[in-house]
């Protein structure tokens, strides 16, 4: 199969990366180095997904670069729970184009085992979609190592911290020139404080909320005790001039009763 990919990058930053099997070994998607040195840093596993199933393989690769823009990938793994195996071919061609590269790939691989079994469809889906990823991460790793583009970092990075015009400063002055709400307590605002402020309502306003709310601490506090604590009142001393004042005249009405029915018994006789 074939397949192509843009980067925005230049062939020379990518020809250092492929020139350097370390940096090859990250820009691999889903490979996990073995812990030996000794085997290399394109060795140890790689999980492949194709449709609905993965396939974990455990081998190497190799790199090597024919001519100044095309590089050779060879590798071969076997299946980690299996018997299977797999052996593939890629030829990677650069090309400058416009600001960046284009990146020819030429692969062929056999299989057998679960790969066998594989929609031939499916299969396509699957290697492209590593090329693409594969690439992108090459692009990545060659912006990252390349000399002037780390240059115009520490560039923006210098003039950040010297305050020299550019995107950093920029950002750093609009922050420092943002204008700073004063705060909640701010002596100069007591003034229009106290003139925002409701007016005290008059004594009979008070005097009403008191009997709708109730009576304020101050007055519950003064006020005699109720319920079973209360105290018992005294009796009152106008009773008993009330009483002598009715008595008196029921005493005469019965004397002046006892009169009349003394002489009529009198008379009768």
């Amino acid at each position: 199969m074939e397949h192509q990919v843009f980067v925005p990058v230049p062939a020379d930053s990518l020809r250092a990366v492929l020139r350097d099997p370390a940096r090859v070994a990250r820009c691999v998607p889903g490979l996990q180095q073995d812990a030996d040195a000794e085997s290399g840093p394109l060795s140890g596993r790689l999980k492949v997904r194709v449709g609905g199933t993965t396939v974990t393989y455990r081998g190497a690769l190799s790199i090597a670069e024919r001519a100044p823009d095309v590089f050779a990938v060879d590798g071969e793994g076997t299946e980690i729970r299996g018997s299977g195996t797999v052996q593939l071919s890629v030829v990677l061609r650069l090309t400058t184009e416009g600001d960046g590269s284009r990146l020819d790939f030429t692969a062929g691989a056999t299989a057998d085992g679960r790969a066998a079994s594989f929609a031939p469809e499916a299969t396509v889906t699957a290697v492209r979609r590593f090329l693409d990823r594969a690439a992108e991460h090459l692009a990545a790793a060659a912006v990252l190592s390349d000399p002037v583009a780390e240059a115009e970092e520490a560039a923006d990075a210098a003039d950040a911290v010297d305050g020299d015009p550019g995107d950093a400063g920029e950002v750093v002055a609009s922050v420092f020139e943002a204008e700073v709400p004063p705060p909640a307590l701010d002596p100069f605002l007591e003034g229009e404080i106290e003139e925002l402020a409701a007016p005290r309502p008059p004594a009979e306003a008070a005097h009403a909320r008191r009997t709708m709310i109730g009576r304020s601490a101050e007055e519950v506090d003064h006020a005699p005790p109720r319920g079973r604590y209360a105290p018992v009142p005294a009796p009152a001393s106008t009773t008993a001039g009330q009483n002598l004042r009715w008595l008196a005249p029921a005493a005469a009405l019965a004397v002046a009763s006892a009169v009349v029915l003394g002489r009529a018994l009198r008379r009768r006789h």
